[in-house]
């Protein structure tokens, strides 16, 4: 488009700037269209061409600065400026803008100007034939800036002399406004006689290229693209925002880079809450009670029913809009209204009364009730609003902790139903509410949670709905760890109750007591004692696990274990779980998991978070056992969801570490497994009834890094903390074989002999086919006896222990394939590939693929002539000096097994001892030796 002067809009603006007559101060950045535009109007002003020009835009967007550029260059070019301000404390008073103008007109509009200030009613337009008369002498330019906050009085002043231009009075108006205007968006436009003479400029935020240049220049150094982006969102490109931010932000010595946006996000958020504090104390009552509502409500309510919250009846809804968007608070968003920024928000509602603010949120969660708006949005509002005194708020509430705990947001659930409290109820649904209010505080403030659950099995014997309550109570707090606190509780509530919740109690408390490290902790005689034969299903499954553990009368470890699971919810769920783990070492296993699986969906319904964390870790346990690792993976997951391992007792959380431990380095995770099993716990965990799992983790762990010594003290100190408790079942953890297994390797065969007949013995006293056919397997692997027929392994390999046993299984063809009994070894290796634990764990395929490859090879000519001394060698390390002298490198072998360099020059050093030899040169001339004395022989 070409000016009037004949130069574009870029020609035009880039002569004023080699002319030297543009400020830089403040900086206008990607204004130059609107910079033109009112160029071509001054330079037209000066052949004689009026000109009504509207420039609009946001609050901080730089119309007011561009009115002033357009002042000055018009000054510079011999051009009378006359500038007008509309203002929030002169909106109201009559003529206020006019009265401004006619003061910069002198004498010949003095007399009007004194009948405005005597508030005499003026003339009709009051100094307008003056200003008309003077602008034919002297063209003029009038700027009127903010002048959505003119009085209407000045609006139609202003309209009037916007007619009279068509005479071709030399003279330009330039208005600058926020927004839309309430008296009407084209006001200005309608009272325009010509399109000619009018022009709508829009001043648009700033982009990241235009904020990088401004930082550039407050700053003093370039910044870099996130720095630009991160601010133009933050100040939502406001010109007026960024440079004092950015001043504030270079004076403070901050440099422009992304790691420095916090500290600019936090002078932004300052600037706006002091701009909006400020623009605050200049609205009217209206807008005021109309902005605290929908600071309270905006996000739920359209604008009607915002108006409705802030009492309004009558105003017209289209011009309060109006006024809030071109004050910069609002933007509209179909029928509502939403505030700019959180700090605007924040600002607000501190400037609100409490106890106004109070009432707001109050009427906003009654009139949200009347929409059937979400539960949880409801309750949101209910957190700021004093007590209701209806049903349906404890209903709301109720909703939200739910919507809350479904996205594990525990903290917001527990704020929810301390809410709910504060409403008058009954003092049995307030009890429940308790309960549930503790099973969220398990996750977020563990320590008050176990507190009020003790408070609710405290509460009075009130009858069963109570009784019912306080064994839940209680089941839910020892599902936390803490056998202590347990046994106090039940010991407590013992003392009044009575019947079926005196049974449930007495469990409750063997329970706990069954987790106690020492004898000591056992009670004084006279404590009622657990049944040997107990009727009450709580007691059934308490009474099973512990003659599991202890390794005696199988049968009725089942028909215990299966009365307790029969009661259903009717029993309390941890003696359930131990009821559960009972039946699963019988051998039970597929119907221990499937009556698990009932557990944990009942436990999913009632929220009960502790308990149910601990059926997870327990499912996980058993999917880990049965070689399910994928399985085992997602429920440990799910129990960590379900409490947050921060939130789990010590005494407790030694489980699920040792568990995901596991987990890991079967899925070849060493490092996870590693760190997992090395987790650092506060003193007392180690008497924990669960510390004797991690104990065992950490040996396993050991053990892969080829640390022998430290496997074997390992496994062997798991053992003594299960005997403490007298656990002597070889089902609950088989550490003699793996401690039996680590001693061979050191060559202590006297003591891998001992604990391995050990666990022998005590398996065929259980009698369980799993623990029986563990221990007979481990025991021909350290007493170098022929294998077991396959048929026994194609058996145990589906019973629950079949990831230990494929272990085993695969420890043994690894010693036969060291030794050279191919055969055995391809029978072995055949039955060991059918088991579904083959595919599921990473760490046993990969052993598996290295056997197989081991037997494909053709077998070497001195298969059978094993140098001197080699007897004297541990299986461990006859597997290396195998591979070595067959010429494999250390990293190669380390490979091969699995282990590390370190654990593969420990084992060649000690066959270097053994054998009186010092290279592995030596290995390989005393191997030819023996081929020459074969040879010869033969």
């Amino acid at each position: 488009m070409r000016s009037v002067t004949g130069l574009n809009d870029e020609q035009l603006y880039a002569g004023f700037i080699r002319a030297g007559r543009l400020r830089a101060d403040p900086p206008l950045l990607e204004r130059e269209e609107q910079q033109a535009e009112l160029g071509r109007a001054v330079v037209a002003l000066g052949e004689g061409r009026p000109a009504v020009v509207s420039v609009t835009g946001r609050p901080g967007f730089g119309h007011n600065a561009l009115l002033r550029w357009a002042g000055r260059l018009a000054e510079e070019r011999s051009v009378r400026v006359l500038r007008v301000s509309g203002s929030l404390a002169e909106r109201d008073l009559r003529y206020g803008a006019v009265t401004q103008l006619l003061g910069q007109l002198g004498e010949v509009a003095e007399r009007s100007l004194q009948d405005l200030r005597r508030e005499q009613e003026p003339a009709c337009l009051p100094g307008l034939p003056e200003l008309l008369h003077t602008a034919r002498r002297t063209p003029t330019l009038v700027t009127v800036e903010d002048a959505q906050w003119l009085d209407p009085a000045s609006v139609q002043w202003l309209q009037a002399l916007v007619r009279r231009l068509a005479n071709g009075v030399p003279l330009v108006l330039i208005v600058g406004r926020t927004g839309l205007y309430p008296y009407g968006p084209d006001w200005l436009a309608d009272a325009t006689p010509s399109a000619r003479l009018f022009r709508r400029l829009t001043v648009q935020p700033l982009s990241p290229r235009a904020v990088a240049a401004l930082t550039e220049r407050i700053c003093g150094t370039p910044c870099d693209e996130a720095f630009a982006a991160a601010a133009t969102e933050a100040a939502h490109g406001s010109p007026a925002v960024l440079n004092a931010a950015l001043r504030c932000f270079a004076d403070a010595g901050h440099r422009p880079a992304a790691d420095r946006v916090p500290q600019l996000h936090t002078l932004i958020n300052g600037i706006v809450g002091d701009r909006a504090g400020r623009a605050l104390r200049g609205l009217t009552d209206e807008a005021t009670a109309v902005l605290r509502a929908l600071a309270v409500g905006g996000d739920l309510l359209d604008f009607p029913l915002i108006c409705s919250l802030a009492g309004l009846r009558t105003v017209r809804e289209s011009r309060l809009r109006a006024s809030l968007e071109m004050a910069g608070f609002t933007v509209p968003e179909g029928t509502h209204e939403r505030l700019r920024m959180p700090i605007v928000r924040a600002r607000i509602l501190e400037d609100t009364p409490a106890a106004e603010r109070a009432a707001l949120y109050a009427r906003a969660a009654h009139l949200a009730y009347q929409i059937v708006a979400d539960d949880e949005d409801i309750a949101r509002l209910l957190l700021e609003a004093p007590p209701i005194g209806e049903p349906w708020a404890v209903h709301a509430l109720r909703g939200g902790y739910g919507a809350a705990l479904r996205r594990g947001d525990f903290a917001r659930a527990a704020t929810y139903l301390h809410r709910a409290l504060d409403e008058p109820q009954d003092p049995l649904e307030r009890a429940h509410l308790g309960l549930d209010l503790a099973g969220a505080e398990a996750v977020s403030a563990p320590e008050a949670g176990d507190r009020r659950l003790m408070t609710l099995v405290q509460a009075p014997d009130e009858g069963e709905p109570w009784a019912q309550l306080r064994v839940r109570a209680l089941d839910m707090g020892l599902a936390r760890g803490d056998d202590a606190w347990g046994r106090r509780a039940a010991a407590h509530a013992l003392a009044t109750a009575h019947g079926s919740e005196r049974d449930e109690l007495i469990a409750l408390y063997w329970y706990a007591a069954e987790s106690a490290p020492e004898t000591c902790d056992l009670p004084a005689p006279g404590f009622p004692t657990l049944p040997e034969h107990p009727l009450a299903p709580a007691q059934a499954g308490v009474r099973a696990w512990q003659l599991a553990a202890r390794g005696r009368h199988r049968a009725r470890v089942a028909e215990l274990a299966r009365r307790a699971l029969d009661a259903g919810n009717a029993a309390p769920a941890l003696p359930r779980l131990a009821a559960v783990r009972a039946l699963w070492a019988t051998d039970a296993a597929t119907e221990a998991e499937d009556r698990l699986a009932t557990v944990i969906a009942e436990l999913r319904r009632r929220h009960s978070h502790p308990v149910l964390a601990r059926a997870l870790a327990l499912s996980a346990e058993l999917h880990l056992r049965g070689g399910r690792l994928d399985a085992a993976d997602r429920a440990a997951d799910a129990a960590e969801r379900a409490l947050p391992l921060a939130a789990w007792h010590p005494l407790a959380a030694s489980h699920l570490i040792a568990v995901r431990s596991t987990i890991a380095q079967e899925d070849r995770r060493c490092d996870e497994a590693r760190a997992l099993a090395r987790t650092p716990l506060p003193p007392g965990a180690e008497y924990g009834v669960y510390w004797p799992y991690l104990l065992y983790a950490r040996a396993r762990v050991a053990m892969e890094e080829g640390h022998w010594a430290e496997s074997a003290e390992l496994f062997k100190e798991s053992g003594r903390w299960l005997l403490r408790r007298q656990w002597a079942n070889p089902i609950v953890l088989p550490w003699r074989s793996m401690a039996a297994r680590a001693c061979l390797t050191l060559g202590d065969q006297e003591q891998a002999q001992r604990l391995i007949r050990e666990e022998l013995t005590l398996a065929r006293q259980w009698g369980a086919p799993s623990a029986l056919g563990l221990a007979q397997l481990g025991a021909e692997s350290v007493d170098q006896q022929e294998p077991a027929d396959g048929t026994t392994t194609r058996l145990l390999g589906e019973l629950p222990t079949r990831l230990a046993y494929a272990w085993v299984l695969a420890d043994l063809v690894t010693e036969e394939v060291t030794k050279g009994q191919r055969a055995s070894a391809a029978r072995l290796l055949s039955e060991l590939s059918r088991l579904s634990v083959t595919r599921t764990s990473g760490r046993l395929a990969e052993r598996v693929r290295w056997l197989s490859a081991q037997l494909d090879q053709p077998a070497a000519p001195d298969d059978e002539a094993l140098p001197e001394g080699w007897s004297a060698l541990s299986p461990a390390e006859r597997q290396t000096a195998e591979l070595a002298r067959r010429g494999l490198g250390n990293r190669e072998i380390a490979e091969q097994l699995m282990v590390s360099r370190r654990t593969v020059e420990h084992r060649l050093s000690n066959t270097y001892k053994k054998l009186r030899i010092t290279s592995r040169k030596e290995l390989r001339a005393r191997s030819r030796s023996t081929e020459r004395d074969v040879t010869d022989a033969v």
